[in-house]
């Protein structure tokens, strides 16, 4: 019966994409195009009966081996990535706290504003041991930056799952760890086929188009940029674009000089999400002024009225659709894009976007 399931799942994901195909396509109407991607999601959202056997030993992403005798019923996460995960997975009334700042995202707001007042776990700087002690979850989700303090936990009778979804492989296979973990499988699967459609389906769309030159500004810094070690590179490539930083091999956002922006003179500049500057500021920049996007004023800055795409969160890939339709207006459309965020948000965060 599960080797079936497994089956009927690839089989009705294949026929997705199938029907998916020409969604952003110039050829095919709005209306196609919304009927189309309303038939996916609809179909996917459905996978939500596939059971887990406990006790369940799994090895998270940064290594470590923890066994759960039963499904967690009490969740903390002291990461955006994964808290925006646990929501997509349904598991809201299952968290006892979240990272600090929460106020700060709009998902949380959208999707489950009585999570904003639960305790605040910690950063990634500083995890707030006494508070996660006091909350007494039966997991704490962590980002990579807090291994040493998952160990801590163990030592003090808590679970602790790292996660570091970094680039595409590695979201799938966190949003598949989360679901197994919280008897959400099928549920997972179906938040993982949707993404694989719509990321194939974009490639489809871009695919034989010219690649233009990208780069990714930072939140702090027009000279800040993503290299190829990070997910914002995986963001780009996804558009049909290419990442002109991804000779850079740091592993956290990087600093760059007005030369080398110049230097590398892309095609676009894209603003991430909660830059705490404009598309206007770089336009007026008298430092950029002989770069080939200013020139041409291919400057956009990600939209933030949900939450950061730029970011892996499960939404992350409407970020590359966003970006597509910017780079290749004429094979993805702007009415698709806008179609996927809806679809997505009602399907699997239980809110319908404002437009």
């Amino acid at each position: 019966m599960k080797n079936f399931k497994r089956f009927t799942a690839l089989f009705l994901a294949m026929l997705m994409l199938f029907s998916l195909s020409a969604c952003g396509n110039s050829t095919t109407s709005d209306k196609g195009t919304e009927e189309a991607t309303t038939s996916a999601f609809d179909i996917m959202s459905q996978f939500n009966e596939i059971g887990v056997s406990y006790p369940l030993t799994v090895t998270d992403q940064a290594g470590r081996t923890v066994t759960f005798e039963k499904a967690p019923e009490k969740i903390a996460s002291s990461y955006y990535i994964s808290t925006s995960l646990l929501l997509a997975l349904g598991l809201q009334d299952k968290l006892v706290g979240i990272e600090a700042k929460a106020n700060t995202r709009n998902i949380y707001k959208l999707a489950a504003p009585a999570i904003v007042s639960l305790p605040n776990m910690g950063t990634a700087k500083e995890f707030n041991t006494e508070a996660c002690v006091a909350a007494a979850p039966d997991v704490v989700f962590l980002p990579m930056k807090l291994k040493k303090t998952a160990d801590t936990l163990e030592s003090l009778g808590i679970k602790a799952v790292v996660v570091n979804p970094e680039d595409q492989s590695l979201l799938e296979e966190c949003i598949t760890l989360v679901g197994k973990i919280t008897n959400n499988v099928g549920r997972a699967e179906a938040l993982n086929n949707s993404i694989k459609t719509f990321l194939a389906d974009n490639k489809t769309n871009v695919s034989g188009e010219n690649t233009p030159s990208v780069y990714l500004a930072g939140n702090s810094s027009v000279l800040s940029t993503a290299g190829s070690k990070m997910y914002q590179n995986t963001l780009l490539t996804n558009a049909g674009g290419k990442n002109v930083a991804s000779e850079l091999t740091d592993t956290y956002w990087a600093n760059v000089s007005y030369e080398q922006i110049l230097a590398w003179n892309p095609d676009y500049i894209v603003i991430a999400a909660d830059a705490t500057y404009t598309v206007e500021d770089i336009l007026n920049d008298a430092n950029l002024a002989g770069c080939n996007a200013v020139k041409n004023k291919n400057v956009v800055k990600l939209p933030n009225d949900i939450e950061a795409w730029d970011s892996p969160v499960p939404g992350s890939f409407l970020g590359s659709i966003y970006i597509a339709s910017v780079l290749h207006p004429e094979k993805v459309t702007k009415d698709f894009y806008e179609t996927c965020v809806t679809k997505f948000y009602e399907s699997f965060y239980g809110f319908t976007p404002a437009k």
